[in-house]
Protein backbone atom coordinates (compact mmCIF):
# COMPACT_ATOMS: atom_id res chain seq x y z
CA UNK A 1 0.00 0.00 0.00
CA UNK A 2 1.07 3.59 -0.22
CA UNK A 3 3.08 5.37 2.13
CA UNK A 4 1.27 8.71 4.31
CA UNK A 5 0.42 11.47 2.38
CA UNK A 6 -1.01 14.12 5.01
CA UNK A 7 -1.28 14.80 8.82
CA UNK A 8 -3.67 17.07 10.56
CA UNK A 9 -4.62 16.93 14.37
CA UNK A 10 -6.91 14.98 16.28
CA UNK A 11 -10.40 16.68 16.57
CA UNK A 12 -11.36 15.51 19.64
CA UNK A 13 -15.50 15.39 19.29
CA UNK A 14 -17.76 12.33 18.94
CA UNK A 15 -19.12 11.82 16.02
CA UNK A 16 -23.32 11.55 16.33
CA UNK A 17 -25.19 11.71 19.05
CA UNK A 18 -24.51 10.29 22.41
CA UNK A 19 -26.09 7.38 23.16
CA UNK A 20 -28.95 7.49 26.28
CA UNK A 21 -27.75 5.76 29.27
CA UNK A 22 -29.85 2.21 30.30
CA UNK A 23 -31.72 1.99 33.09
CA UNK A 24 -28.61 1.25 35.98
CA UNK A 25 -28.93 -1.76 38.42
CA UNK A 26 -27.32 -2.52 41.51
CA UNK A 27 -23.42 -3.44 41.33
CA UNK A 28 -21.67 -6.63 41.34
CA UNK A 29 -19.07 -6.89 44.16
CA UNK A 30 -15.86 -8.69 44.13
CA UNK A 31 -14.31 -7.48 40.87
CA UNK A 32 -12.17 -4.15 42.39
CA UNK A 33 -11.05 -1.02 40.76
CA UNK A 34 -8.29 -0.08 37.95
CA UNK A 35 -4.70 1.20 39.17
CA UNK A 36 -4.67 4.53 38.55
CA UNK A 37 -1.50 4.39 36.11
CA UNK A 38 -4.16 2.25 33.51
CA UNK A 39 -4.82 6.05 32.68
CA UNK A 40 -1.56 7.52 32.48
CA UNK A 41 -1.69 7.79 28.58
CA UNK A 42 -3.72 6.78 24.94
CA UNK A 43 -0.68 3.90 24.35
CA UNK A 44 -2.68 1.16 24.66
CA UNK A 45 -1.56 -1.69 27.07
CA UNK A 46 -1.19 -4.73 24.94
CA UNK A 47 -1.74 -3.92 21.09
CA UNK A 48 1.53 -3.54 19.06
CA UNK A 49 2.44 0.48 18.84
CA UNK A 50 4.72 2.33 16.71
CA UNK A 51 7.49 3.66 19.39
CA UNK A 52 7.00 7.16 18.12
CA UNK A 53 6.05 9.35 14.84
CA UNK A 54 3.37 7.11 12.27
CA UNK A 55 2.97 3.61 11.16
CA UNK A 56 0.44 2.42 8.70
CA UNK A 57 1.02 -1.47 6.63
CA UNK A 58 2.07 -4.54 8.63
CA UNK A 59 4.07 -6.68 6.32
CA UNK A 60 4.34 -10.07 6.82
CA UNK A 61 6.17 -11.46 9.47
CA UNK A 62 8.88 -14.32 9.23
CA UNK A 63 10.24 -16.93 11.39
CA UNK A 64 14.34 -16.59 12.09
CA UNK A 65 16.01 -18.08 14.64
CA UNK A 66 12.97 -18.79 16.87
CA UNK A 67 11.26 -15.36 16.52
CA UNK A 68 8.85 -14.04 14.65
CA UNK A 69 10.41 -10.89 12.51
CA UNK A 70 8.08 -8.21 11.94
CA UNK A 71 8.35 -5.14 9.63
CA UNK A 72 5.86 -2.34 9.07
CA UNK A 73 5.74 1.04 7.19
CA UNK A 74 7.36 4.08 9.18
CA UNK A 75 7.59 7.56 8.70
CA UNK A 76 10.07 9.31 11.15
CA UNK A 77 9.09 12.63 9.96
CA UNK A 78 5.55 12.66 10.64
CA UNK A 79 5.13 15.12 13.14
CA UNK A 80 7.07 17.43 11.43
CA UNK A 81 4.84 17.09 8.60
CA UNK A 82 6.58 15.34 6.07
CA UNK A 83 5.83 12.52 3.84
CA UNK A 84 7.60 9.03 3.20
CA UNK A 85 8.11 5.84 4.68
CA UNK A 86 10.78 3.26 5.41
CA UNK A 87 10.22 -0.50 6.69
CA UNK A 88 11.28 -0.76 10.73
CA UNK A 89 11.45 -4.42 12.68
CA UNK A 90 10.21 -5.43 15.70
CA UNK A 91 10.54 -9.21 16.97
CA UNK A 92 8.65 -11.41 19.24
CA UNK A 93 8.51 -15.10 20.26
CA UNK A 94 4.78 -14.77 20.99
CA UNK A 95 3.48 -12.66 19.50
CA UNK A 96 2.54 -10.44 22.18
CA UNK A 97 5.20 -8.48 22.94
CA UNK A 98 7.51 -6.96 20.81
CA UNK A 99 11.06 -5.57 20.76
CA UNK A 100 11.60 -2.86 18.79
CA UNK A 101 14.87 -3.44 16.50
CA UNK A 102 15.48 0.06 14.53
CA UNK A 103 15.18 0.76 10.29
CA UNK A 104 16.15 -2.39 8.28
CA UNK A 105 15.30 -0.59 5.09
CA UNK A 106 15.13 2.78 4.65
CA UNK A 107 13.11 5.55 2.82
CA UNK A 108 15.31 8.18 0.38
CA UNK A 109 18.58 6.03 -0.02
CA UNK A 110 17.87 5.59 -3.33
CA UNK A 111 16.11 6.81 -6.63
CA UNK A 112 13.73 5.27 -5.99
CA UNK A 113 12.39 6.96 -2.92
CA UNK A 114 10.48 5.96 -0.06
CA UNK A 115 9.77 1.99 0.23
CA UNK A 116 6.23 1.17 0.60
CA UNK A 117 4.34 -2.27 1.21
CA UNK A 118 6.19 -5.36 -0.23
CA UNK A 119 7.28 -8.93 1.22
CA UNK A 120 10.12 -10.13 3.01
CA UNK A 121 10.76 -14.28 2.40
CA UNK A 122 13.85 -16.66 4.16
CA UNK A 123 15.65 -17.68 0.87
CA UNK A 124 16.37 -21.09 2.40
CA UNK A 125 17.69 -22.80 -1.10
CA UNK A 126 19.84 -19.82 -2.21
CA UNK A 127 17.60 -19.21 -5.51
CA UNK A 128 18.18 -15.49 -5.76
CA UNK A 129 22.66 -15.84 -5.27
CA UNK A 130 22.61 -13.89 -1.54
CA UNK A 131 23.52 -16.95 0.02
CA UNK A 132 21.43 -19.93 1.69
CA UNK A 133 19.10 -18.35 4.54
CA UNK A 134 19.44 -14.57 3.05
CA UNK A 135 15.95 -12.40 3.07
CA UNK A 136 14.87 -11.36 1.04
CA UNK A 137 12.27 -8.47 0.42
CA UNK A 138 10.45 -7.03 -2.93
CA UNK A 139 8.73 -4.02 -2.24
CA UNK A 140 6.83 -1.15 -4.07
CA UNK A 141 8.44 2.48 -5.14
CA UNK A 142 7.63 5.13 -7.15
CA UNK A 143 9.92 7.28 -8.29
CA UNK A 144 8.43 10.47 -10.43
CA UNK A 145 5.06 8.66 -9.30
CA UNK A 146 5.35 5.33 -11.44
CA UNK A 147 4.97 2.39 -9.19
CA UNK A 148 7.17 -0.82 -9.61
CA UNK A 149 8.81 -3.23 -7.72
CA UNK A 150 12.53 -3.70 -6.31
CA UNK A 151 14.39 -5.75 -4.59
CA UNK A 152 16.31 -5.76 -1.38
CA UNK A 153 18.12 -7.97 0.40
CA UNK A 154 19.75 -9.05 4.29
CA UNK A 155 22.43 -11.12 5.19
CA UNK A 156 22.09 -10.45 8.94
CA UNK A 157 19.04 -12.10 9.41
CA UNK A 158 16.97 -9.71 7.92
CA UNK A 159 18.39 -6.32 10.44
CA UNK A 160 19.80 -4.36 7.73
CA UNK A 161 19.12 -4.67 3.89
CA UNK A 162 21.27 -3.62 0.95
CA UNK A 163 19.12 -2.71 -2.58
CA UNK A 164 19.81 -4.87 -5.33
CA UNK A 165 20.48 -1.90 -7.63
CA UNK A 166 17.94 0.33 -8.55
CA UNK A 167 16.20 -1.05 -11.66
CA UNK A 168 13.16 -2.45 -10.93
CA UNK A 169 12.89 -6.91 -10.69
CA UNK A 170 9.44 -6.01 -12.35
CA UNK A 171 9.01 -2.61 -14.38
CA UNK A 172 5.28 -0.94 -14.41
CA UNK A 173 3.90 -1.94 -17.66
CA UNK A 174 2.30 1.83 -17.61
CA UNK A 175 -0.64 1.17 -15.50
CA UNK A 176 -1.44 3.58 -12.77
CA UNK A 177 -1.84 0.61 -9.95
CA UNK A 178 0.72 -1.77 -9.71
CA UNK A 179 1.85 -2.68 -5.90
CA UNK A 180 2.18 -4.97 -2.89
CA UNK A 181 3.89 -7.56 -3.69
CA UNK A 182 3.19 -10.53 -2.06
CA UNK A 183 5.24 -13.58 -2.12
CA UNK A 184 4.61 -17.68 -2.19
CA UNK A 185 6.58 -20.32 -2.29
CA UNK A 186 5.70 -23.10 -4.72
CA UNK A 187 7.58 -26.10 -3.46
CA UNK A 188 5.81 -28.34 -6.32
CA UNK A 189 6.89 -26.36 -9.21
CA UNK A 190 10.47 -25.15 -7.70
CA UNK A 191 9.15 -21.45 -8.06
CA UNK A 192 8.49 -18.32 -6.05
CA UNK A 193 4.57 -16.68 -6.99
CA UNK A 194 4.21 -13.15 -6.72
CA UNK A 195 0.49 -11.88 -6.06
CA UNK A 196 0.28 -7.85 -6.86
CA UNK A 197 -2.56 -5.90 -6.93
CA UNK A 198 -3.34 -3.76 -10.38
CA UNK A 199 -6.61 -1.82 -9.53
CA UNK A 200 -9.20 -4.48 -9.43
CA UNK A 201 -6.70 -6.98 -10.71
CA UNK A 202 -4.74 -9.48 -8.40
CA UNK A 203 -1.80 -10.20 -10.71
CA UNK A 204 -0.43 -13.70 -10.60
CA UNK A 205 3.83 -13.79 -11.59
CA UNK A 206 6.49 -16.29 -11.63
CA UNK A 207 10.31 -16.62 -10.95
CA UNK A 208 12.98 -19.01 -10.26
CA UNK A 209 15.54 -16.18 -8.46
CA UNK A 210 13.28 -13.62 -7.21
CA UNK A 211 14.70 -11.38 -10.00
CA UNK A 212 13.19 -12.45 -13.40
CA UNK A 213 9.43 -12.23 -13.24
CA UNK A 214 7.29 -13.80 -16.07
CA UNK A 215 3.19 -13.14 -16.13
CA UNK A 216 1.26 -16.29 -15.38
CA UNK A 217 -2.69 -14.87 -14.20
CA UNK A 218 -5.08 -12.85 -13.49
CA UNK A 219 -8.11 -12.59 -10.91
CA UNK A 220 -10.25 -9.48 -11.14
CA UNK A 221 -12.76 -8.40 -9.08
CA UNK A 222 -14.80 -5.05 -9.98
CA UNK A 223 -17.09 -3.45 -7.07
CA UNK A 224 -14.86 -3.16 -4.23
CA UNK A 225 -12.45 -0.60 -4.77
CA UNK A 226 -8.81 -0.57 -5.87
CA UNK A 227 -7.35 -3.82 -4.24
CA UNK A 228 -4.11 -3.55 -1.99
CA UNK A 229 -2.45 -5.70 -0.01
CA UNK A 230 -2.67 -9.24 -1.68
CA UNK A 231 -2.49 -12.54 0.23
CA UNK A 232 -2.27 -16.16 -0.67
CA UNK A 233 -2.05 -19.27 0.97
CA UNK A 234 -3.06 -22.49 2.04
CA UNK A 235 -5.02 -23.77 5.06
CA UNK A 236 -6.49 -27.15 6.60
CA UNK A 237 -10.21 -27.44 8.36
CA UNK A 238 -11.01 -29.44 10.78
CA UNK A 239 -12.60 -31.40 8.46
CA UNK A 240 -9.27 -32.52 7.17
CA UNK A 241 -9.94 -30.70 3.91
CA UNK A 242 -7.30 -28.42 2.49
CA UNK A 243 -8.08 -25.20 0.76
CA UNK A 244 -6.30 -22.20 -0.77
CA UNK A 245 -7.78 -18.63 0.42
CA UNK A 246 -7.14 -15.27 -2.29
CA UNK A 247 -7.11 -12.08 -0.08
CA UNK A 248 -7.08 -8.16 -0.72
CA UNK A 249 -7.20 -5.15 1.39
CA UNK A 250 -10.37 -3.56 -0.14
CA UNK A 251 -13.33 -0.27 0.46
CA UNK A 252 -16.45 -2.09 -0.24
CA UNK A 253 -18.14 0.88 1.63
CA UNK A 254 -19.98 2.03 -1.69
CA UNK A 255 -21.35 -1.47 -2.17
CA UNK A 256 -22.75 -1.73 1.69
CA UNK A 257 -19.56 -3.90 2.14
CA UNK A 258 -16.56 -3.90 5.01
CA UNK A 259 -13.36 -1.46 4.42
CA UNK A 260 -11.36 -4.84 5.66
CA UNK A 261 -9.81 -7.70 4.45
CA UNK A 262 -12.34 -9.30 1.50
CA UNK A 263 -11.37 -13.20 0.83
CA UNK A 264 -11.88 -15.73 -1.66
CA UNK A 265 -12.01 -19.69 -1.04
CA UNK A 266 -11.16 -22.12 -3.46
CA UNK A 267 -8.23 -23.94 -5.50
CA UNK A 268 -4.29 -22.75 -6.78
CA UNK A 269 -3.11 -24.72 -9.38
CA UNK A 270 0.09 -22.28 -9.10
CA UNK A 271 -0.83 -20.12 -12.13
CA UNK A 272 -4.50 -19.66 -11.24
CA UNK A 273 -6.71 -19.22 -8.87
CA UNK A 274 -10.17 -20.59 -8.98
CA UNK A 275 -12.67 -18.89 -5.82
CA UNK A 276 -15.33 -21.27 -4.82
CA UNK A 277 -17.58 -18.64 -5.01
CA UNK A 278 -17.96 -15.63 -6.76
CA UNK A 279 -18.33 -13.04 -4.09
CA UNK A 280 -15.95 -12.74 -1.03
CA UNK A 281 -16.11 -12.82 2.82
CA UNK A 282 -14.82 -10.75 4.91
CA UNK A 283 -12.26 -11.08 7.50
CA UNK A 284 -13.75 -8.04 9.47
CA UNK A 285 -16.76 -6.21 9.75
CA UNK A 286 -15.91 -2.94 11.71
CA UNK A 287 -14.03 -0.20 10.52
CA UNK A 288 -10.47 -0.16 11.27
CA UNK A 289 -8.78 -3.69 10.21
CA UNK A 290 -7.10 -2.86 6.97
CA UNK A 291 -3.45 -3.43 5.39
CA UNK A 292 -3.71 -7.09 6.91
CA UNK A 293 -1.07 -9.43 6.58
CA UNK A 294 -1.26 -13.15 7.27
CA UNK A 295 1.92 -15.60 7.91
CA UNK A 296 2.58 -19.08 9.47
CA UNK A 297 2.09 -20.52 12.69
CA UNK A 298 5.77 -22.21 13.87
CA UNK A 299 6.28 -24.36 16.32
CA UNK A 300 9.10 -24.55 18.29
CA UNK A 301 11.49 -26.77 16.09
CA UNK A 302 10.19 -24.02 12.90
CA UNK A 303 7.71 -26.83 11.69
CA UNK A 304 4.94 -25.36 10.47
CA UNK A 305 0.76 -25.65 11.07
CA UNK A 306 -1.15 -26.32 8.15
CA UNK A 307 -4.63 -26.18 10.39
CA UNK A 308 -3.76 -22.10 11.89
CA UNK A 309 -2.84 -19.02 9.77
CA UNK A 310 -1.66 -16.17 12.03
CA UNK A 311 -3.28 -12.46 11.11
CA UNK A 312 -2.89 -8.84 12.49
CA UNK A 313 -4.33 -5.58 10.61
CA UNK A 314 -3.45 -2.16 11.01
CA UNK A 315 -5.97 -0.40 13.42
CA UNK A 316 -6.92 2.67 11.42
CA UNK A 317 -8.76 3.85 7.62
CA UNK A 318 -7.75 5.88 5.03
CA UNK A 319 -11.33 7.72 5.73
CA UNK A 320 -9.23 9.56 8.79
CA UNK A 321 -5.93 8.37 9.03
CA UNK A 322 -4.87 11.04 11.13
CA UNK A 323 -7.54 11.59 14.31
CA UNK A 324 -6.13 10.51 16.58
CA UNK A 325 -5.68 11.95 20.40
CA UNK A 326 -2.07 9.34 21.16
CA UNK A 327 -0.51 12.59 18.97
CA UNK A 328 -1.03 15.28 21.09
CA UNK A 329 -0.50 12.86 24.27
CA UNK A 330 1.96 10.46 23.71
CA UNK A 331 3.87 11.77 20.15
CA UNK A 332 2.57 8.98 17.76
CA UNK A 333 0.02 7.60 15.23
CA UNK A 334 -0.04 3.62 14.77
CA UNK A 335 -1.65 0.99 16.38
CA UNK A 336 -2.29 -2.61 15.17
CA UNK A 337 -4.79 -4.92 15.93
CA UNK A 338 -4.05 -8.45 18.33
CA UNK A 339 -2.68 -11.00 16.38
CA UNK A 340 -5.07 -13.35 15.68
CA UNK A 341 -5.09 -17.38 14.91
CA UNK A 342 -7.25 -18.18 11.69
CA UNK A 343 -8.56 -21.57 11.12
CA UNK A 344 -11.09 -23.05 8.41
CA UNK A 345 -14.15 -24.04 9.40
CA UNK A 346 -17.54 -25.40 7.18
CA UNK A 347 -21.30 -24.31 7.64
CA UNK A 348 -23.88 -26.81 8.13
CA UNK A 349 -24.53 -26.35 4.51
CA UNK A 350 -21.25 -27.02 3.77
CA UNK A 351 -19.73 -23.54 2.88
CA UNK A 352 -15.96 -22.99 4.25
CA UNK A 353 -14.80 -19.81 5.73
CA UNK A 354 -12.42 -18.36 8.20
CA UNK A 355 -12.85 -17.84 11.93
CA UNK A 356 -10.55 -15.54 14.07
CA UNK A 357 -9.28 -16.00 17.58
CA UNK A 358 -6.85 -13.88 19.50
CA UNK A 359 -3.39 -15.36 19.67
CA UNK A 360 -3.30 -18.05 22.20
CA UNK A 361 -0.49 -16.75 23.82
CA UNK A 362 -2.54 -13.22 25.20
CA UNK A 363 -3.90 -15.42 27.85
CA UNK A 364 -0.07 -15.93 29.48
CA UNK A 365 -0.13 -12.19 30.14
CA UNK A 366 -3.39 -11.65 31.96
CA UNK A 367 -2.33 -9.91 35.15
CA UNK A 368 -5.79 -10.63 37.10
CA UNK A 369 -8.69 -12.86 36.04
CA UNK A 370 -11.94 -11.81 37.76
CA UNK A 371 -14.62 -14.14 37.45
CA UNK A 372 -17.81 -13.12 37.69
CA UNK A 373 -19.79 -16.28 36.96
CA UNK A 374 -23.80 -15.94 36.10
CA UNK A 375 -25.48 -12.82 35.72
CA UNK A 376 -28.82 -12.40 35.83
CA UNK A 377 -30.00 -9.14 33.56
CA UNK A 378 -33.00 -7.09 33.29
CA UNK A 379 -32.64 -3.71 31.92
CA UNK A 380 -28.96 -2.94 33.32
CA UNK A 381 -26.59 -4.04 35.49
CA UNK A 382 -23.45 -1.76 36.48
CA UNK A 383 -20.29 -4.04 37.37
CA UNK A 384 -18.25 -2.94 40.39
CA UNK A 385 -15.12 -3.00 37.70
CA UNK A 386 -13.38 -0.36 36.00
CA UNK A 387 -10.39 -0.58 33.45
CA UNK A 388 -9.19 0.00 30.00
CA UNK A 389 -6.77 -2.82 29.06
CA UNK A 390 -8.93 -5.87 29.24
CA UNK A 391 -10.82 -8.97 28.00
CA UNK A 392 -14.51 -10.22 28.70
CA UNK A 393 -15.91 -13.23 27.39
CA UNK A 394 -19.86 -14.25 28.15
CA UNK A 395 -22.55 -16.47 26.69
CA UNK A 396 -25.53 -14.42 26.91
CA UNK A 397 -28.71 -16.87 26.95
CA UNK A 398 -31.94 -15.56 26.71
CA UNK A 399 -36.10 -16.51 25.96
CA UNK A 400 -37.63 -13.25 24.52
CA UNK A 401 -36.21 -9.88 23.96
CA UNK A 402 -35.37 -7.25 21.67
CA UNK A 403 -31.61 -5.98 22.61
CA UNK A 404 -28.91 -7.28 24.77
CA UNK A 405 -24.84 -6.76 25.03
CA UNK A 406 -22.25 -4.85 27.04
CA UNK A 407 -21.35 -1.55 27.63
CA UNK A 408 -17.86 -0.68 27.23
CA UNK A 409 -15.89 2.21 28.76
CA UNK A 410 -19.03 4.05 30.56
CA UNK A 411 -18.79 7.23 31.90
CA UNK A 412 -20.33 7.52 35.48
CA UNK A 413 -23.67 9.20 34.75
CA UNK A 414 -24.16 6.50 32.42
CA UNK A 415 -24.59 9.11 29.42
CA UNK A 416 -20.91 7.56 27.19
CA UNK A 417 -19.95 3.97 26.24
CA UNK A 418 -19.37 1.95 23.49
CA UNK A 419 -22.15 -1.04 23.30
CA UNK A 420 -21.25 -4.59 21.70
CA UNK A 421 -24.47 -6.92 21.57
CA UNK A 422 -27.11 -8.80 19.49
CA UNK A 423 -30.52 -6.99 18.66
CA UNK A 424 -32.66 -9.39 16.52
CA UNK A 425 -30.87 -10.63 13.70
CA UNK A 426 -27.49 -8.51 13.64
CA UNK A 427 -25.11 -8.21 16.25
CA UNK A 428 -23.27 -5.11 16.36
CA UNK A 429 -20.94 -2.83 17.64
CA UNK A 430 -21.26 0.55 18.01
CA UNK A 431 -18.92 3.88 19.01
CA UNK A 432 -21.44 6.36 18.41
CA UNK A 433 -21.43 7.16 22.00
CA UNK A 434 -17.62 8.09 22.51
CA UNK A 435 -15.55 10.70 20.87
CA UNK A 436 -14.33 8.20 17.75
CA UNK A 437 -11.72 9.22 14.34
CA UNK A 438 -15.14 9.16 12.13
CA UNK A 439 -16.21 13.14 11.98
CA UNK A 440 -18.75 12.24 9.17
CA UNK A 441 -20.97 10.42 11.25
CA UNK A 442 -21.57 6.98 8.66
CA UNK A 443 -19.28 4.54 10.05
CA UNK A 444 -20.82 4.02 13.76
CA UNK A 445 -22.29 1.37 14.10
CA UNK A 446 -21.08 -2.28 12.17
CA UNK A 447 -23.06 -5.31 11.94
CA UNK A 448 -22.79 -8.93 11.07
CA UNK A 449 -26.15 -11.60 10.67
CA UNK A 450 -26.96 -13.30 13.59
CA UNK A 451 -29.86 -15.93 13.99
CA UNK A 452 -32.25 -14.46 15.72
CA UNK A 453 -34.27 -18.07 16.81
CA UNK A 454 -30.46 -19.05 18.45
CA UNK A 455 -31.61 -16.98 21.42
CA UNK A 456 -27.78 -17.47 22.87
CA UNK A 457 -25.10 -15.31 21.66
CA UNK A 458 -21.15 -16.26 22.68
CA UNK A 459 -19.16 -12.73 22.86
CA UNK A 460 -15.35 -12.17 23.49
CA UNK A 461 -14.11 -8.72 23.52
CA UNK A 462 -10.84 -7.40 23.85
CA UNK A 463 -10.92 -3.67 25.00
CA UNK A 464 -7.54 -1.50 24.75
CA UNK A 465 -7.21 2.27 25.78
CA UNK A 466 -8.19 3.12 21.48
CA UNK A 467 -9.25 0.15 20.56
CA UNK A 468 -12.32 -2.75 20.68
CA UNK A 469 -12.30 -5.91 18.96
CA UNK A 470 -15.20 -8.08 19.26
CA UNK A 471 -15.34 -11.53 18.20
CA UNK A 472 -18.79 -13.41 18.07
CA UNK A 473 -19.93 -16.93 18.33
CA UNK A 474 -16.52 -18.30 18.53
CA UNK A 475 -15.16 -15.79 15.86
CA UNK A 476 -17.63 -16.58 12.83
CA UNK A 477 -17.93 -12.34 12.84
CA UNK A 478 -15.13 -9.92 13.83
CA UNK A 479 -15.15 -6.73 14.22
CA UNK A 480 -12.35 -4.12 14.52
CA UNK A 481 -12.48 -0.17 15.34
CA UNK A 482 -10.85 2.55 16.89
CA UNK A 483 -12.65 4.58 19.93
CA UNK A 484 -11.73 7.37 22.14
CA UNK A 485 -13.48 7.40 25.14
CA UNK A 486 -12.34 10.03 27.86
CA UNK A 487 -9.62 8.28 30.02
CA UNK A 488 -12.00 9.11 33.10
CA UNK A 489 -14.42 6.78 31.25
CA UNK A 490 -13.41 3.03 32.56
CA UNK A 491 -16.85 1.75 33.38
CA UNK A 492 -18.56 -1.70 32.73
CA UNK A 493 -22.38 -2.64 32.00
CA UNK A 494 -24.19 -5.27 31.02
CA UNK A 495 -27.90 -4.74 29.86
CA UNK A 496 -30.89 -6.16 28.02
CA UNK A 497 -33.74 -4.41 26.28
CA UNK A 498 -37.84 -5.88 25.99
CA UNK A 499 -36.91 -8.64 28.52
CA UNK A 500 -34.15 -10.59 30.60
CA UNK A 501 -31.07 -12.68 30.03
CA UNK A 502 -28.42 -14.86 31.78
CA UNK A 503 -24.90 -13.89 30.47
CA UNK A 504 -23.18 -17.00 31.88
CA UNK A 505 -19.60 -17.85 32.75
CA UNK A 506 -18.89 -14.00 32.45
CA UNK A 507 -14.81 -13.59 32.96
CA UNK A 508 -13.07 -10.27 33.05
CA UNK A 509 -8.48 -10.57 32.03
CA UNK A 510 -7.13 -7.87 32.65
CA UNK A 511 -3.67 -7.47 30.35
CA UNK A 512 -0.88 -5.13 30.48
CA UNK A 513 2.66 -6.13 28.53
Amino acid sequence: MRGMTRRTLFQAAAAGAAVAALPVGPAVAGAGRARPEEAASYRAAYHFTVPDQWKNDPQKPIWIDGEYHYYYLYNADYLAGKVGTAWRLATSTDLVSFQDRGIAVPKHTTPNEDVWSGCPVVDVDDTAGFGPGAVVVIATQAPGGTQAQYLWYSTDGGHSFTNHGTAPVLPNPGVKDFRDPKLVRDEEHERWVMLLTENAKVGIYHSRDLKEWTYASGFVKEGIGALECPDLFRITGADSVTKWVLGVSANGKSAGLPNTYAYWIGGFDGTAFVPDAAEPQWLDHGFDWYGAVTWEKHGEDGSVDPAVRYAMGWMNNWDYPNNTPTIESDGFNGTDSIVREITLRRTDSGAHFLASRPVAALANNASRTVDLGDLSVNGALTLDYTGTAYELTTTISWEDLTNCGIQLRRSNDGSRHIDVGVHGDYAYVSRRGVANPDTSGKWQESKTPFDATAKKARLRVLVDRTTVEAFFDDGRYTHSMQAFPSLADTGLALFTVGGAAVFENTVIREFSV
